[in-house]
């Protein structure tokens, strides 16, 4: 009984052996003829062999959800392809690419771009966030009459537009604010300051009040304005039509409005407690442009007013509190 069982497992130790001799035998064969590979069928129909389905597949997905990360935001693609192992002859080569195009074709691009708006109307289209975020910018930096409308918006669209250069859509958006003259009335009063300079420009009083300090030479130096002292909050008017050039906090100034007139005359409202107007703004003689206060190089609430001509300081009370 003990020799059987002997000679049994002898013969079965010969079968395994045998069997595991011709397995191999067969793999050394299938590894050096065959090719393991996948092939790729979309909607029933073959369109290639890949080796490695996994990064076929995330190469599409991506593709799905990012596009190109150029003009193509992303793309709808209906049905994916299917892969199948299958043992190829050595030789037969992938088409990765032929099977990425193919599958990406069947689907819907969506292209990104940006539509720069007068308004809400369209009127040019660029390519990046950059480039709208140029053109907004430098319409406003130029004061463009219009550049309070200007805006852009991201858009994708299943077809794409032509595009603009930025300093074309610029050049072509540029509106130039109109120029304001100062107003000359008949009875225009001609006096000449420091330096004999007559002015020519038609003037009302910003505000009523008590002046405080006059224009010229004291003991801090030169004064180069009229301060009129008056309750805070006092609506201030400006002297005469024109274009605020600057609106805004200026050192011993405080809140300051600067208005230009034409001609290279300028009025300067200063310590403001609070400015009711901005840099580019037109207004008419009159307008209430801020209110009285006492900020920057101030002791109470007062307007310090200036006239200047091509940036000389003259005497207001050649024009105004005489």
């Amino acid at each position: 009984m003990f020799k059987k069982i002997i000679v049994f497992l002898r013969t079965w130790t010969k079968l395994i052996t045998l069997l595991l001799v011709a397995i191999a035998i067969i793999c050394f064969i299938v590894f050096f003829v065959y090719n393991p590979m996948y092939s790729v069928t979309l909607n029933g129909k073959f369109i290639g062999y890949t080796e490695d389905k996994r990064d076929m597949q995330d190469k599409i997905d991506e593709y799905q959800k990012s596009g190109d990360n150029k003009t193509i935001a992303f793309v709808d693609i209906d049905t994916l392809p299917e892969y199948k192992l299958c043992l190829l002859q050595k030789g037969i080569e992938s088409n990765d690419d032929e099977i990425f195009e193919t599958v990406i074709n069947t689907g819907v691009p969506y292209y990104k771009y940006y539509a720069i708006l007068n308004g809400s109307e369209e009127k040019y289209y660029v390519q990046t966030y950059e480039e709208a975020e140029r053109v907004v910018t430098e319409l406003k930096d130029k004061n463009s009459m219009n550049k309070d409308d200007i805006s852009y918006l991201l858009k994708y669209e299943t077809e794409t537009k032509e595009f603009t250069g930025t300093e074309e859509a610029v050049a072509n958006l540029y509106v130039e604010k109109p120029v304001v003259k100062a107003n000359r009335a008949v009875n225009t009063k001609k006096t000449v300051d420091y330096n004999n300079t007559p002015l020519e420009l038609a003037l009302i009083k910003p505000i009523e009040g008590i002046i405080t300090s006059r224009f010229g030479n004291r003991s801090r130096g030169l004064h180069t304005g009229l301060d009129i002292a008056t309750s805070g909050g006092t609506p201030i008017k400006v002297a005469a039509t024109g274009v605020v050039t600057y609106a805004g906090y200026k050192g011993s100034y405080g809140n300051l409005v600067v208005v230009s007139h034409g001609n290279g005359i300028e009025t300067y409202y200063a310590h403001c407690r609070s400015i009711y107007v901005n840099a580019g703004d037109s207004v008419s003689q009159g307008t209430v442009i801020a209110g009285v206060g006492t900020t920057g190089n101030s002791t109470g609430n007062h307007l310090h007013l200036e006239i200047r001509v091509n940036g000389v300081a003259k005497n207001p009370q050649n024009y105004l509190y005489n």
